[in-house]
């Protein structure tokens, strides 16, 4: 039997992070006395929404392991999805066929994300790089051509995301952010501790000029992509921030939380405004997307399951149920006619 000597605690530490957690709490105390009313008050007078009533429209089936990301293109009909089994596939969301699938030199794909314009998608994960591929041209092999290999990663890639065809934003579990000329094959700016631990997640505003960014060190941070520096901090969360995903107004985001809980910030008010949870508490989410108009926040979980909330009642609004697993990954069309998930149980579904 072998015998574990767990180090001391050291006391400096511990008294460094209780400093810090009080700071944290008087800051949160003194924006709590600055709000005149809650959400749920101002929206008393308001009607309640109808159900959300998705439904499977399509079930894209493809991948021969488990999917752990989707993402959809700015045409509302394509999505691309990536899965441990080594491959993307290009999805026609229409229609439920395949366009193309591109075998990946790792399997371990964490990331997907697709070009505005529909004409690159890039991916990373375990490999420690963000590949880029040209959906527009073909290699020797018949598939899309590969672009661009971005290195420079001591961590995984845990997202990427584009502002168009010619510059990329990622994030990754050494903690940095980075910004990419695509056309150069090279890294314009880098924030080496963006933040305290695994950056997971990053979400761009409407005019592509902010992003938010979630981490496992429990914060969501506010960026300039202009000047690659970060404007504010926010708290509450009391576990891993899985995903972010910024409103349509440009004024607040959503996330999604290992902590069994969405939220609501505001970023004019520098705070959470609000927090959605399910009727049974039991699994974190792993990702969260709005609708258009922001009146719905759907969040997928590890029940299987992607639970809807109306934002402004803070109501449970129903559950989207069909996947066998664990949901991964959810993305909203920009139209806001349909959302596409992927899930460990190997399929993509189409929701309209």
């Amino acid at each position: 039997m072998t015998l574990l000597i767990m180090p001391p605690k050291d006391p400096e530490l511990i008294a460094l992070r209780k400093e810090l957690e009080d700071l944290v709490a008087k800051c949160q105390q003194d924006q709590k006395s600055k709000q005149d009313k809650t959400i749920e008050e101002i929206s008393d007078g308001m009607a309640d929404v109808p159900k959300c009533k998705l439904v499977t429209k399509k079930m894209l089936k493809g991948h021969i392991n488990k999917v752990n990301s989707v993402h959809y293109s700015g045409d509302n009909r394509h999505a691309v999805s990536g899965s441990l089994d080594g491959k993307l596939i290009i999805w026609d969301t229409w229609t439920g066929n395949k366009v193309q699938i591109i075998p990946l030199r790792s399997a371990w794909v964490m990331s997907v994300a697709f070009a505005p314009t529909g004409n690159y998608v890039a991916c990373g994960g375990m490999d420690n790089m963000c590949t880029v591929y040209d959906l527009n041209n073909r290699d020797s092999n018949g598939g899309a051509k590969m672009v661009r290999e971005l290195l420079g990663y001591e961590g995984f890639l845990s997202s990427c995301r584009f502002v168009d065809d010619k510059t990329l934003i990622t994030g990754s579990g050494d903690m940095k952010l980075c910004m990419w000329d695509l056309e150069a094959g090279k890294k314009t700016s880098e924030i080496e501790a963006a933040h305290c631990g695994d950056v997971v997640s990053l979400s761009l505003s409407s005019d592509q000029n902010i992003f938010v960014t979630g981490s496992v060190d429990k914060t969501c941070k506010l960026w300039d992509r202009r000047e690659l520096k970060c404007k504010q901090v926010f708290f509450g969360h009391e576990a891993d921030v899985n995903s972010v995903c910024f409103h349509n107004s440009g004024f607040g985001f959503a996330t999604a939380s290992e902590d069994k809980s969405a939220r609501l910030y505001d970023i004019r008010s520098d705070q959470q405004i609000a927090m959605y949870k399910p009727p049974n508490s039991t699994s974190g989410f792993t990702s969260c997307g709005l609708s258009v108009s922001g009146r719905f926040l759907l969040a997928g979980s590890d029940d299987n399951s992607i639970h809807v909330w109306d934002t402004m009642k803070v109501q449970h609004n129903g559950t989207l149920n069909g996947h066998e697993n664990r949901v991964t990954s959810l993305s909203v069309s920009s139209n806001g006619m349909s959302v596409v998930t992927s899930s460990w149980d190997m399929n993509v579904r189409v929701w309209v």
